[in-house]
């Protein structure tokens, strides 16, 4: 039922989906979270510089979409507590969770293979190699993650996903995560379109695994980005801007969506009720 501030209780109706959001009261919440989540990004990056905190283990600008959904919570709190439900809560993993987070070292292994492959090497770099303790970068890197993923797979692709279904939801998020990362475009045009390939593949991994998992999406989530994440660090040299590693990694990325994909043929075009 709407109350008078447009904010919505979580009803289900006789089907078990809770109501729909109008259009444009959706696109308000989304365009409010992302504008806070690409200026914060943007603050926080720039004074990441006057902290003693290095990027090689957070980089302070992943805690911007957290932000944006701080914002929005001030905002429209019925709505973010209704799209949050599964985020947190028990931990129950799941067999799906257990696949998705299993997905996450079979891209990188993929990308490694294919990498040693096309130039006969392969690049590792060893645990006790970083200027920090790994276990200290390991920590970071899942708090890291989680602060992006409550904002893009635990707020925006749910919100997104009751009026689109979790196809198109999944490749829209995919789409402005990889433009959020607005650095990847002072590189060359073949690295940047392969970092968009690979963030909207990865969206539809996590946006298929994690559809209609009702606990721990938040975990979930933030487990497989930071298992990517340290795989990258250890295994592959894309950072640098080579573009050879970032195609095949975003290759990988395809490969592994195409797979969810076809595991899921009779859900993906359908509009999913809502996590509740």
């Amino acid at each position: 039922m709407w109350k008078a501030d447009d904010e919505i209780t979580v009803v289900p109706d006789g089907g078990g989906r809770a109501p729909d959001v109008p259009p444009g009261r959706m696109l308000t919440k989304a365009g409010a979270f992302l504008a806070v989540a690409f200026v914060a990004a943007g603050a926080l990056g720039a004074a990441q510089s006057a902290t003693p905190i290095p990027t090689e283990v957070v980089q302070l600008t992943q805690f911007g979409p957290a932000l944006g959904v701080g914002v929005v919570a001030l905002l429209w709190p019925a709505r973010v507590r209704s799209t949050l439900a599964g985020a947190f809560g028990r931990v129950r993993l799941g067999v799906r969770g257990l696949l998705l987070l299993a997905t996450a070292p079979l891209i990188i292994a993929l990308c490694v293979t294919a990498y040693g492959l096309i130039t006969g090497d392969v690049r590792f770099t060893r645990p006790s190699a970083p200027h920090n303790p790994f276990a200290l970068i390991v920590v970071a890197q899942l708090i890291g993650a989680c602060g992006e993923e409550i904002g893009w797979r635990c707020f925006l692709q749910p919100l997104l996903r009751d009026r689109f279904g979790t196809l198109t939801s999944s490749v829209t998020v995919g789409v402005l995560w990889g433009v959020w990362h607005v650095q990847v475009f002072a590189q060359a045009p073949a690295y940047a379109g392969a970092f968009l390939l690979a963030t909207v593949s990865l969206s539809v991994v996590m946006g298929l695994a994690l559809d209609r998992v009702r606990s721990s999406r938040l975990l979930l989530a933030g487990g497989f980005h930071a298992l990517i994440n340290l795989g990258l660090l250890l295994f592959m040299d894309e950072e640098a801007g080579a573009v050879l590693p970032m195609a095949l990694f975003g290759a990988a990325c395809l490969a592994a969506a195409l797979l969810w994909a076809w595991r899921a043929p009779a859900r993906i075009h359908g509009i999913s009720d809502r996590i509740r």
